[in-house]
């Protein structure tokens, strides 16, 4: 990926981030000539602060360098922030990992590959606290809508067994 793409995703979350409410800037130096090691996004709502690595592809598994993102994790604690790493695949939104989240390759570098972004990372309505990710299991057990109750069954069943009609049956359950 080019500087300059990545240079645009990266101003792409600092506004999308502005959009959600966040006080956000973009660390003027990241990723350039700087001795020090900042992160490239930092965000805050007054609830949440982030200190955010953000990465994009095309389509290939994104890497960072165990340097990366040890800095990252060093640059967050001693600023209160949580450490987060920010992937953009094209044609998909922005997901979110916590460092410890991420696959470690053998060489100590970390991967993230687009299914995985897919179905295990934080999206960033999620991530902005506008909702948030319920499995269908956990809806199940929550429960709630177990259903329709003993009166509907019998019209529908009624129904079924052509003893009523529907027009009828419509009146019944409103």
């Amino acid at each position: 990926m080019s500087q300059a793409k990545g240079d645009r995703r990266e101003r792409e979350l600092v506004n999308a981030l502005d959009e959600a409410g966040f006080a956000v800037m973009r660390a003027p130096a990241s990723g350039s000539a700087t001795e020090r090691e900042l992160p490239d996004v930092l965000a805050g709502d007054g609830e949440r602060f982030y200190a955010i690595e953000a990465k994009s592809s095309a389509g290939d598994p994104i890497y960072l360098t165990g340097e990366e993102v040890e800095a990252l994790i060093y640059f967050a604690q001693n600023f209160g922030a949580k450490p987060r790493i920010g992937v953009r695949f094209d044609r998909e939104d922005w997901y979110f990992f916590h460092p410890g989240d991420l696959h470690v390759t053998d060489g100590g570098n970390y991967r993230v590959k687009k299914e995985t972004a897919l179905a295990d990372g934080t999206d960033f309505a999620e991530f902005t606290g506008r909702s948030e990710k319920v499995t269908l299991e956990e809806a199940a057990a929550a429960g709630g809508d177990d259903g329709p109750d003993e009166d509907t069954l019998r019209v529908l069943d009624a129904v079924a067994q052509g003893v009523m009609d529907v027009e009828e049956a419509a009146e019944l359950l409103e």
